[in-house]
């Protein structure tokens, strides 16, 4: 395939469709990497949490590697998803008055009709989430602790003192309940956009990314509550 049938096969309807599925289900499992990591908070305390934190930070050149690619999936994902769902209402002749379940067949549901809201508010969520915690204060701020005979940030500390704002834990678990309506529709539109979309199939992807989007979002709930609360 040339470069310029790729280009076009990549913004076609079906390409579109397979980027954002393939892109969502790395995003799927960068969710769940990134949950087990943060859960260090609350069975491992602040030594390992920063010893997590500080492990990231010096993987050096391949972190930034990663950070690339995660940032680039996430724009393409944001970005074809946006652009199908405008050419979509554009297409659409008729506007649904009701919003509810179209039943098993058509698997519409109040969370497949609000993803590009929910989609916003989870870009929205990450913007302010780095800028609080990747890109906040470090050590020149006084946010440091000893690890091992090394000065390293506390971002444990961080996280302390943000999810002590009481505002800060309602956006955060507001922020978190939409992720699981994304995901609830989302984890299983991914596999029928690559063509898993057969019914014996569908009947266990479909509870699956209900189960799969319940703990996810309740996991990243219960850890602002938690230290809320705890600390």
């Amino acid at each position: 395939m040339s470069d310029g049938s790729y280009t076009s096969f990549i913004w076609s309807t079906v390409g579109r469709k397979l980027v954002i599925a393939l892109t969502g289900l790395s995003l799927f499992l960068f969710t769940i990497a990134h949950l087990s990591g943060n859960f260090t908070l609350v069975f491992g305390g602040s030594m390992a949490f920063n010893a997590y934190a500080h492990h990231l930070t010096s993987l050096g050149p391949l972190l930034y590697v990663v950070e690339f690619l995660l940032a680039a999936t996430f724009i393409f994902h944001m970005t074809l998803a946006i652009i199908t769902t405008l050419q979509n209402k554009s297409a659409r002749k008729e506007k649904y008055v009701m919003l509810k379940s179209a039943g098993r067949v058509s698997k519409k549901t109040i969370s497949s009709r609000s993803m590009i809201y929910s989609g916003i508010i989870i870009i929205t969520f990450t913007i302010i989430h780095l800028m609080t915690f990747k890109y906040g204060p470090g050590i020149k701020e006084g946010y440091v602790t000893v690890l091992g005979n090394e000065n390293v940030r506390d971002l444990f500390r961080l996280v302390v003192e943000e999810f002590q704002k009481e505002w800060y834990v309602i956006w955060y678990v507001f922020a978190m309940l939409f992720l699981g309506f994304h995901l609830r529709h989302g984890f299983w539109s991914a596999f029928q956009s690559l063509g898993m979309n057969n019914p014996a199939l569908s009947r266990v992807l479909y509870p699956l990314g209900l189960l799969f989007a319940i703990i996810l979002a309740f996991g990243f709930i219960f850890l602002p509550l938690y230290i809320y609360l705890v600390y």
